[in-house]
C-alpha cells in the first residue's frame, strides 16, 4: 500500500524550529485551519479507544491470571490456539487495508473481542469448553487484522517529534482498559481469599464495554484525510496489486532494521505467557484482581517513561536520548529475570498462596510481577518508536507493524502452547531470561540505526 507523504504547502525548514516542530495550522500562515477530527492527535485518541475496549480489556481478563480462570491449562491452550491466528492474520492486514481501508480494518478487527470473552463467560459459569475455543479463534482473526492497523496508525500518522508521546498516549488508553477492567474485578472478587476462579458477573462487563470498539473505529478517518501539522497530507491508494504488495512486504521483511528487531519482538512476545501463568499458580483470587488493577498502573508508567525519554528534550541530542532509554530498558529487563528466576527456584520447593493478608510472602512475589508488567511496557514502547522512525510513511508502516506483529504473535502462540503442556515455571523464567540476553545485542545495533538516521536529518537541516 505504497502510502506517501505530500507537501499541501509550502513549509520551509528555516521555517520549522530546532526540535522540527513547525507554527501551528491555526495560525494564519496561508493555510486554512483544520478540523480537529482531521488532526493525527483525534486519530490516535480513537486508536487509543479502540486500543481501551478491545484489547485494554482483553488484558484485564489476562491481567486476573490466565483469563481467571482456575486451572491455566485450558486458557492457555486457548490463547496458543488465539496467536496462531493471530500470525496469520497479522501478516494478511496490508492486503486486507489496501482493500477496505484503515477505518474498516481498525473497526472490523474489534469484532473478535467480546466472543473470547463471552467463552470465558460460558465456561466460568456454566463449565462450557468449546465456545471458549471459538472465543479464540474469532479473537485471533480479528485481532491479527486490529494489531496490524493500530500499530500502523500510532507509528505513521503522527509527526516525528511527537511519536513516542503519542505511541504512550495509545498504550495509556489499552492500559485504561486494565485499569477499569481491574477495578471492576477487584470490587467483584475482593473478599476472596481464597485460590480458584473469578466471579462470573466480570465477564459480563468486560462484554459490555468491548462491544462498544466497533463503533469507535468508525470515527476513524483514513490517512489521506488527515493533516499533520506541518501541512503535510498523507496520500493512500488502495487496489494495489497484490504481487506489488507482496514485493514490498519482502523488501521490508529482508532489511537490516527488521532482521535487527526481530530477536526484541520474539522476546517481548514469548515472555507474555509467563506473568499470567505465575499469578494463577500462587495468588489468591482477590491478589489475582489486584494484580490486574496495578498491571494497567505499571503499565502506563512504563509506556510514559519510554514515550518522555525518547521525546522530551531533557537533552539536546535525540542520540543521548536514545541510548540512554535503551539503557533504561536493559538494566530493568535484565535485573526483572535475575529476580525471576531467583523468586521461581525458591517457589518450585514452598509452592506457596499468596494473598495481601500476609505481607511477609507476598510484597516479593507480587513486587515481581510489577517489575514484569513495567519491563514489558517500556520494551513495547521502545518497540515501536523504533519502527516509527523508519519510514514516514503509514503505507510502509501498517507493513512494518504487520511483520513485527506477526513475529511476535508467532512467538506468543509458541510459548502458551508450551506453558499449557503445562511447563514448570522455574523452565519458563530461565527461557525468558536466555531470550532476553539473545536480543541485547541486535536491539543494540538496531538501535543504532535509528540514531543514524537523526544524525541524516540533523545534517540536512543544517
Amino acid at each position: 500500500m505504497g502510502i506517501e507523504s505530500k507537501d499541501s504547502g509550502s513549509l520551509s525548514t528555516k521555517e520549522i524550529n530546532e526540535d522540527g516542530i513547525p507554527p501551528s495550522l491555526t495560525e494564519d500562515n496561508g493555510r486554512p485551519p483544520v478540523r480537529f477530527y482531521r488532526r493525527t492527535l483525534f486519530q490516535i485518541l480513537v486508536v487509543g479507544m479502540c486500543a481501551f475496549t478491545a484489547p485494554g480489556i482483553w488484558s484485564a481478563m489476562n491481567g486476573l491470571g490466565v483469563g481467571g480462570s482456575a486451572s491455566p491449562d485450558l486458557v492457555n491452550a486457548a490463547n496458543a490456539i488465539l496467536y496462531a491466528f493471530m500470525t496469520i492474520t497479522c501478516f494478511l492486514g496490508p492486503w486486507l487495508t489496501n482493500l477496505i481501508g484503515f477505518k474498516w480494518t481498525l473497526a472490523v478487527g474489534t469484532l473478535g473481542y467480546p466472543l473470547y470473552a463471552a467463552g470465558l463467560y460460558t465456561n466460568n459459569r456454566y463449565g462450557n469448553i468449546w465456545f471458549v475455543y471459538v472465543g479464540a479463534v474469532a479473537c485471533g482473526i480479528s485481532a491479527g487484522f486490529f494489531w496490524s492497523v493500530e500499530g500502523a496508525i500510532a507509528t505513521g500518522y503522527p509527526e516525528q517529534h511527537k511519536r513516542g508521546r503519542y505511541i504512550a498516549t495509545w498504550f495509556t488508553f489499552r492500559n485504561m482498559g486494565n485499569l477499569i477492567g481491574g477495578s471492576i474485578s477487584l470490587a467483584i472478587n475482593v473478599d476472596n481469599a481464597e485460590k480458584g476462579q473469578v466471579g462470573y458477573g466480570t465477564y459480563l462487563a468486560f462484554i459490555a464495554i468491548q462491544c462498544l470498539g466497533f463503533f469507535f473505529g468508525l470515527l476513524l478517518s483514513n490517512p489521506e484525510k488527515v493533516v499533520r501539522d506541518d501541512g503535510t497530507k498523507i496520500e493512500a491508494p488502495r487496489g494495489i496489486n497484490a504481487k506489488t504488495e507482496l514485493k514490498a512486504i519482502w523488501k521490508l521483511l529482508t532489511s537490516k532494521s527488521i532482521l535487527l528487531l526481530a530477536p526484541l519482538f520474539w522476546y517481548f512476545g514469548w515472555i507474555q505467557a509467563y506473568p499470567g501463568t505465575y499469578l494463577a499458580t500462587y495468588f489468591t483470587v482477590r491478589s489475582r484482581a489486584l494484580g490486574s488493577f496495578m498491571y494497567a498502573i505499571m503499565g502506563t508508567l512504563a509506556t510514559w517513561l519510554g514515550g518522555t525519554l525518547v521525546d522530551v528534550r531533557w537533552a539536546k541530542s535525540r542520540k543521548v536520548r536514545a541510548i540512554t532509554t535503551y539503557s533504561v530498558i536493559v538494566a530493568l529487563n535484565s535485573a526483572t529475570w535475575i529476580w525471576a528466576v531467583i523468586i521461581q527456584n525458591r517457589y518450585r520447593f514452598t509452592k506457596p498462596t499468596l494473598d495481601w493478608a500476609d505481607q511477609s510472602t507476598f510484597g516479593a512475589g507480587f513486587g515481581l510481577y510489577m517489575f514484569e508488567r513495567l519491563s514489558l511496557g517500556i520494551v513495547e514502547n521502545y518497540i515501536y518508536w523504533c519502527i516509527g522512525n523508519l519510514s514516514d510513511s503509514p503505507g510502509d508502516q501498517i507493513r512494518y507493524s504487520s511483520l513485527l506483529r506477526g513475529i511476535e504473535t508467532a512467538s506468543v502462540a509458541v510459548s502458551f502452547g508450551v506453558q499449557a503442556v503445562p511447563t514448570a515455571l522455574i523452565i519458563t523464567a530461565s527461557i525468558n531470561f536466555a531470550f532476553w540476553f539473545i536480543a541485547l545485542p541486535f536491539s543494540y545495533y538496531a538501535t543504532l540505526r535509528v540514531v543514524r538516521k537523526f544524525d541524516e536529518i540533523e545534517r540536512n537541516a543544517k
